[in-house]
């Protein structure tokens, strides 16, 4: 069972989340909030699964929320699931900096939202291709560090560097494994060996370090 906390502080919006969710014999909602601050506090007591957290709420933002559930520095860090829209572009930037794990947006499908938490939940990064494009292409400056410590170059094979840049361009293990030609489980493995060999949590931060170190611009 993934047991799920929401967080908005729109009762309509957080309702839906939880009806959606619910409805489905895996998924449990165990917690709800409607600050930043509740939603930390109530995280950290129950523990869930996922949390699913908005970004402008009262009291604390979903951003500082985000920090510290699942921030640098955090012990046990909580896997924490955006949802935005896109007139938040720059808080979502900031909350993947937080450590966020995925993104969703608003008007994403209650399918959508349902997946989103099975995939998150497993262990692995949701970022929608419109965030990833629109999102981290728009702030890719202000993510380049002067002198990156290891350069992909240097790290990954010509295939491995060839998926690292579809990752970031918002590609699914599916459009990936469709433009190499190759299978999807190769894809994985793919992936996993990318994030090993740069020291990285998940597809979020392979995102990041791509346009840190140039691997990928947002004119690209």
């Amino acid at each position: 069972m993934i047991t799920v906390v929401v967080a908005d502080d729109q009762a309509l919006i957080r309702t839906g989340f939880v009806t959606i969710l619910d409805s489905q014999d895996d998924i449990s909602v165990v917690g709800e909030a409607s600050d930043g601050r509740s939603a930390t506090e109530t995280a950290q007591r129950l523990r869930p699964d996922v949390v699913v957290m908005d970004v402008r709420m009262p009291v604390m933002d979903g951003i500082e929320a985000t920090r510290r559930l699942a921030g640098a520095g955090v012990e046990e860090p909580m896997k924490v699931l955006v949802v935005t829209t896109f007139n938040l572009d720059e808080y979502v930037y900031e909350a993947l900096r937080a450590g966020a794990a995925g993104f969703l947006l608003k008007d994403a499908s209650p399918q959508q939202l349902i997946a989103g938490m099975r995939t998150i939940a497993r262990g692995d990064s949701l970022i929608a291709p419109e965030v990833t494009r629109r999102l981290i292409g728009r702030y890719a400056a202000r993510l380049r560090p002067a002198n990156p410590a290891v350069t992909a170059g240097s790290a990954l094979t010509p295939r491995e560097l060839e998926v690292l840049r579809l990752i970031a361009a918002g590609h699914s293990n599916a459009e990936i494994a469709a433009e190499l030609v190759i299978g999807a489980e190769t894809v994985k493995t793919y992936v996993s060996r990318i994030l090993t060999k740069l020291h990285l949590r998940d597809r979020v931060q392979a995102v990041v370090y791509a346009y840190r170190t140039g691997l990928i611009s947002p004119n690209d």
